[in-house]
C-alpha cells in the first residue's frame, strides 16, 4: 500500500491477511462511538479463582445499541507475597465472560495491564488492595493506577492516607523503578481532576475544601516520607555535567518532586534556594517553582534573580510569570493583577498573555474564589482582548467550560459574567459563540 490513500478497513485487511483471522468484530471498534465500560467481578471457593468480564458500551445518539467489541485484557494474578502467580490476555469477545484459575490462595487481581484497552474499567477494590497493587504489582501502568485512585479516595475524604503513604514510601524505595516513574508516583492528582472526580460522584465541587484537602495530603506524605525524600534527594544530584539524556532528566525530576514535598518540612527552605541557583533550567526553574509556591524565605531575591538573568527570554520569562500565577493560597490575585503592571508584561503578544492571565485562570483555589473576584478578573480581560485579538480571547474564556461542576453561588457569579461578555457592544462572533454555548451548556 506504499503511497496509498489508504482507509481502516485497508489496514485491518492486511492484517487479516497477515494473521488468516477474521477481524470483523474488531472492526466495531471503528464504527461504533461510545467508550466501552469493563466491569469486573470474581469469586474464590478455596481453590479456584474465577474472574467474570463483562462489556457494555452506553448509547450515544444515533446508535442506541451497541454490540459486543474484541477487549483484550492483559492480566496477572498475584499472592499474597507479591510474586505472580499468573499472568495472561484474556480476550473478551461477549457480553460477558469469565475465566477459572486454579491457585494455591486468592489471588489478588492486576486487569487491564498496560492499558490493554481504551476501556473503563469497573472494580470494586478495598484501599487494602490497591496499596498491595502499588507496592507490589510488575507493571507499571496498573501500579500508577492504584496509586492515583487511592490518592483520589483520600482527598475526597474515603479513606484514610496511611495506606497511601506506606505503599508509596516502598515503592519509592524500589531501585529497580526507573527514577522518572517515581516521580510521577509522587505526583498527586491535580485539584481541577479532583473538581471532575467529586461533579462525577453527584457532588458540587468545593474549590477551597479542595485545596485544603490536598495541601493537608502534601504536608502529610512530607511528614511521613521525609526521611526517604531526603536520601532520595542526595541521592538523585547531578554528578558531572549537565546532560540531556532520558536518565539524567530522570533522576533531575525525581529530585524535583521529593524537593517538592521536603520544602514542606524544616529545612526545605535552604534545600530550595541552593538549587535555585544551579546551572541548568530543568532544576532551577522547580526549586524557584517550590519557593515561590511554598512562600518559602529568600523567594523574592530568587525571583529578582531569575528575571535578571532572563530578562531578555521571552519564553524563560512566560514560565516566570506563570509560576508566580500558579501559586497558591491568600493574595493571589493581588500578585497577579500586581503583575499586570510589569514592564514585561506585553498583553498585545498572546504567550505574554496565556502566561498570566490564561495561568491563573488555573489557579483552582484562588480562580475559584468565592467572592467572584477571579471570574471578574478573567472576564475584564476578556472583554479587552476581544477588541483587539477574537481568537486568543475565545480560546482564554474556555476556563469558564467547567462552571456547572460548581455550587450554585458560584455558578451566578460565572454565569453573570459570561452574560456581561456577551452584553457587551461590540462582542466579536468568536467570544459570542463560545460564551453563548458556555452558558447553554
Amino acid at each position: 500500500h506504499d503511497g496509498q490513500a489508504c482507509t481502516i478497513e485497508d489496514w485491518i485487511q492486511v492484517f487479516e491477511d497477515a494473521t488468516g483471522r477474521d477481524l470483523s468484530q474488531f472492526a466495531r471498534w471503528y464504527a461504533q462511538a461510545g467508550t466501552p465500560r469493563l466491569r469486573a467481578s470474581e469469586s474464590w471457593d478455596g481453590s479456584v479463582y474465577r474472574l467474570t468480564l463483562s462489556q457494555e458500551t452506553p448509547p450515544t445518539p444515533g446508535q442506541a445499541a451497541k454490540a459486543p467489541l474484541v477487549i483484550p485484557v492483559a492480566m496477572g494474578l498475584l499472592g499474597a507475597d507479591g510474586a505472580e502467580l499468573a499472568a495472561r490476555t484474556l480476550e473478551l469477545t461477549e457480553t460477558s465472560q469469565s475465566w477459572d484459575f486454579a491457585l494455591p490462595e486468592r489471588p489478588v487481581p492486576s486487569l487491564l495491564r498496560g492499558f490493554s484497552a481504551p476501556v473503563i474499567l469497573e472494580r470494586d477494590s478495598s484501599a487494602q488492595e490497591r496499596a498491595f497493587l502499588l507496592a507490589h504489582d510488575t507493571d507499571p501502568f496498573n501500579r500508577w493506577e492504584a496509586s492515583r485512585a487511592m490518592a483520589v479516595d483520600v482527598l475526597l475524604g474515603a479513606t484514610e492516607a496511611g495506606p497511601l503513604l506506606s505503599a508509596l514510601d516502598a515503592a519509592l524505595a524500589d531501585e529497580t523503578l526507573d527514577p522518572a516513574y517515581r516521580a510521577l508516583l509522587l505526583t498527586l492528582p491535580g485539584e481541577e481532576e479532583m473538581a471532575r472526580e467529586t461533579f462525577a460522584r453527584g457532588e458540587a465541587a468545593n474549590p477551597d475544601g479542595i485545596h485544603a484537602a490536598a495541601e493537608g495530603l502534601r504536608f502529610a506524605l512530607a511528614e511521613r516520607l521525609e526521611a526517604r525524600l531526603r536520601t532520595l534527594y542526595a541521592a538523585m544530584e547531578t554528578q558531572g555535567p549537565y546532560s540531556p539524556a532520558a536518565e539524567a532528566a530522570g533522576r533531575r525530576a525525581l529530585r524535583n518532586a521529593c524537593l517538592g514535598f521536603l520544602a514542606r518540612r524544616p529545612g526545605g527552605d535552604a534545600l530550595a534556594r541552593a538549587q535555585a541557583g544551579a546551572s541548568n533550567m530543568s532544576e532551577r526553574l522547580p526549586a524557584l517553582t517550590v519557593l515561590v509556591h511554598a512562600r518559602g524565605e529568600g523567594a523574592d531575591a530568587a525571583l529578582a534573580a531569575f528575571e535578571a538573568d532572563w530578562s531578555e527570554d521571552a519564553l524563560v520569562m512566560d514560565k516566570w510569570f506563570a509560576l508566580q500565577a500558579l501559586a497558591p493560597g491568600e493574595g493571589a490575585l493581588a500578585r497577579v493583577t500586581a503583575l499586570t503592571e510589569h514592564p514585561k508584561f506585553q498583553w498585545r503578544t498572546p504567550n505574554r498573555l496565556r502566561s498570566l492571565v490564561g495561568a491563573f485562570a488555573m489557579n483552582h483555589a484562588a480562580f475559584h474564589g468565592a467572592d467572584g473576584a477571579g471570574y471578574r478578573f478573567l472576564a475584564d480581560w476578556l472583554l479587552k482582548v476581544d477588541a483587539l485579538n477574537p481568537q486568543t480571547a475565545a480560546r482564554m474564556a474556555g476556563a469558564f467550560e467547567t462552571w456547572r461542576r460548581y455550587d450554585a453561588g458560584r455558578q451566578a457569579l460565572i454565569q453573570a459574567e459570561l452574560e456581561r461578555i456577551v452584553a457587551r457592544e461590540g462582542c466579536s462572533k468568536d467570544m459570542g459563540e463560545i460564551a453563548g454555548r458556555i452558558l447553554a451548556a
